[in-house]
């Protein structure tokens, strides 16, 4: 048999892994955003919420094993696994001193603790706060050429497009980030001791997000009145990314106890519907504080750090990621 004969059969008995929030969850997560900036903030982004609520899940397509490249980089930009790094405190400010963090504890268990250290990579851990804070630093950036080019009057087209589709990339990672079941090694079923007796079927993923999710129909109008007014406008926003986090791992384990009781066929059920709208309306929240901070941010000239964070004389240069790491406090 052709090795590509064979790599499809593969594929069609292997299961998938979950991808993200259904396609109905994200579109609603990003239009009840948009819809939640209040007036002094970035309305204009009111005129292209058909194109990001309808591109909400491009994120995922950028994951397919048929461009290797992109999946590797892209794919543990939708989870935060947090088991798998649970030694390593606190969080480094920087994707790279990450990655290197992981890869030290992998040299040094992977002897005594092979099992572990098989899931101690980058792909089993996530890297799901640091790709929200590269598409929101790029917001701001985005959102200062506005600024600078309606002060020479100017036309904005372009730039709000491009802000348009930074909201796209910010919301699908915020969106993923607000679903219980990314951010933990339980993502795809039970993994290891199981006194409980929780499901190890890798369906529940989709079945929660996907098929719950459209089965109870859920709209954007169901979750805006929940959303509030905007939040986050001071502190760092990396930990605020960092919290935003924990607070949906905290309810991992209340998604497996509610598929005990009937795998999610229920779309009457008030408790899971509950669940859902309690977090598609936190992550709404928390892009719109996002959005409006990096609207505000944008509004800040920026001040060149001197010694440059490339510069080995900055005192927090990391000679392994030959940069300074972000300062806290942003």
């Amino acid at each position: 048999m052709r090795p590509f004969v064979l790599a499809a059969l593969a594929a069609a008995i292997l299961p998938a892994p979950a991808l993200a929030w259904g396609g109905t969850a994200h579109a609603v997560i990003d239009r009840a955003a948009i819809e939640a900036i209040p007036d002094d903030g970035p309305v204009f982004l009111r005129r292209h919420v058909d194109y990001i609520a309808g591109s909400a899940s491009l994120p995922d397509g950028w994951r397919g094993d048929s461009e290797p490249f992109s999946k590797i980089e892209e794919d543990p930009n939708h989870g935060w696994f947090k088991e798998q790094f649970a030694f390593l405190k606190p969080i480094p400010r920087s994707r790279y001193a990450f990655i290197l963090a992981l890869n030290k504890h992998y040299e040094a268990i992977r002897e005594s603790d092979p099992a572990t250290a098989a899931r101690t990579n980058v792909r089993w851990t996530g890297t799901l706060p640091y790709a929200a804070m590269e598409a929101y630093e790029r917001l701001i950036a985005c959102m200062r050429q506005i600024r600078s080019l309606r002060a020479e009057g100017k036309d904005t087209a372009f730039a709000e497009q491009h802000c348009a589709f930074q909201v796209i990339r910010l919301g699908h990672y915020i969106g993923d980030g607000a679903q219980p079941l990314h951010d933990s090694v339980n993502s795809d079923g039970w993994r290891g001791d199981n006194p409980k007796g929780y499901t190890r079927d890798r369906t529940i993923h989709g079945r929660f997000e996907s098929e719950f999710v459209d089965g109870m129909a859920l709209t954007a109008k169901d979750i805006g009145p929940r959303i509030g007014a905007p939040g986050h406008r001071q502190g760092d926003m990396f930990d605020a990314v960092l919290a935003f986090l924990d607070d949906a791992a905290s309810r991992m384990e209340y998604v497996y106890i509610l598929e005990k009781r009937d795998r999610f066929a229920n779309f009457k059920d008030k408790d899971v519907r509950e669940l859902v709208t309690l977090q598609a309306s936190k992550g709404a929240a928390m892009l719109r504080d996002m959005i409006c901070r990096a609207w505000a941010e944008s509004a800040i000239r920026p001040v060149p750090l001197s010694p440059s964070p490339l510069d080995p004389a900055n005192p927090a240069y990391d000679p392994e990621t030959g940069s300074a790491p972000a300062l806290a406090g942003h």
